[in-house]
């Protein structure tokens, strides 16, 4: 009896037709026969275990991202102004110095003694010049008795005048020695920090070569100039020339935090080439973080929007239609929504729409959701206290 129901149920299968046993239609399924009698009772599947939470209401920064080179705030080559032999080299290579702190001196001796020189030939012409001016108070008397003729007076004054002149040039003389005197001892014009010595003791330095014996570069403020698109400049409704924005230095990984300064000024004119745009700001690199030369990435907050919803940036899903969420109904069942996907920052995305405060979003364990699949919501494990 079952070899003939066996072979009748082949011949159906074949047939495309049903096999009935007691009046109850029978179907082939994973190699047995199945009964597909409304009777039957099916299982439904468990809920789907997934992490929740409400999209919320917080303060998000609207930022401009573009990235930089950094810069020393002023940078100084120090060379010498007069001719001489270093005596005396007073850093050490890498210091920090001040304003005004003696870095070399080349040998003064020379420069002092052409000072000693020209107050010397001062000192002469003055003596000149006093007894040229007793002279000509004498023939003043005289030409008024008679003793003597205006010639003779005015010749006098044009004498006076002349020591005059030459007392004026030897103090103008003094002056310029004493400054070249001063010129041997050579300090630093900035606060900052000097770099390799390129000049050691002995050697003879002159002011025509215009060689370096130092670079000194301030770190402390430091510049960065940001490079961006002119048009992502324009919509975020900046403005050239002066300003006064935050912004935020991150290292190559785009996400550690260098320093936090200001963008103080945009170029006054785009890159023609590239369509970029320059903005030059400051940081106060109190830890030393941003050294010249380094490639940074920069975010220019443009805009905080104080009642910006927000949700955690794992909640939001590309799709070939649109950007969506998981959402959880009311039933607890999942489902879909698009969502326009804004700036994202510390690791949430604020949405411009699609989502209200509340809204419950999934976080976690998206993959295996369809929709109107019945879920099991749980919380966010909290965070742990770092450090």
């Amino acid at each position: 009896m079952r070899g003939a129901l066996v072979i009748t149920g082949l011949l159906a299968l074949i047939a495309g037709s049903w096999v009935y046993l007691d009046e109850r239609p029978l179907v082939w399924v994973a190699g047995v026969w199945r009964s597909t009698s409304t009777d039957a009772v099916v299982t439904p599947p468990p809920p789907i275990s997934v992490t929740v939470e409400a999209a919320r209401k917080e303060l998000a920064p609207i930022y401009l991202s573009t990235i930089g080179t950094v810069q020393a705030f002023n940078t100084v080559s120090v060379k010498t102004q007069v001719d001489g032999q270093i005596t005396e080299i007073l850093f050490q290579e890498g210091q920090d110095v001040k304003a005004g702190d003696r870095l070399a001196i080349i040998d003064p001796r020379p420069y002092q003694a052409r000072l000693d020189q020209q107050i010397a030939a001062r000192m002469r012409d003055q003596a000149l010049l006093k007894g040229a001016e007793l002279d000509l108070a004498r023939y003043e008397e005289l030409v008024k008795k008679s003793f003597a003729t205006q010639q003779q007076v005015d010749q006098q004054q044009a004498q006076v005048g002349q020591y005059q002149g030459s007392v004026l040039n030897d103090e103008a003389q003094i002056d310029y020695a004493r400054t070249q005197l001063g010129f041997t001892t050579i300090a630093s014009p900035i606060d900052g920090r000097v770099g390799i010595r390129q000049v050691d003791i002995g050697n003879f330095v002159r002011a025509a070569d215009g060689a370096s014996i130092v670079v000194i570069a301030q770190l402390r403020p430091i510049s960065v100039i940001f490079t961006a698109s002119a048009d992502a400049v324009a919509r975020s409704k900046l403005s050239l020339g002066a300003m006064h924005v935050p912004v935020i230095a991150l290292g190559q990984d785009g996400v550690t935090e260098l320093d936090r300064g200001f963008v103080e000024m945009a170029d006054n004119q785009v890159d023609q080439t590239t369509g970029t745009i320059k903005l030059k700001a400051a940081f106060p690199n109190e830890v030393l973080k941003l050294w010249p030369g380094n490639f940074v990435n920069g975010r220019l907050i443009v805009e905080t929007r104080r009642d910006g919803v927000t949700v955690s940036s794992a909640a939001v899903r590309h799709g070939p239609r649109c950007d969506f969420a998981w959402i959880v109904r009311a039933d607890e069942t999942a489902a879909t929504r698009c969502v326009t996907a804004g700036q994202a920052f510390a690791g949430r995305t604020l949405i411009e729409k699609g989502l209200a405060v509340g809204d419950r979003v999934v976080v976690d364990g998206q993959y295996r959701l369809e929709e109107g699949s019945k879920v099991e919501a749980r919380p966010p494990a909290p965070t742990k206290p770092t450090g």
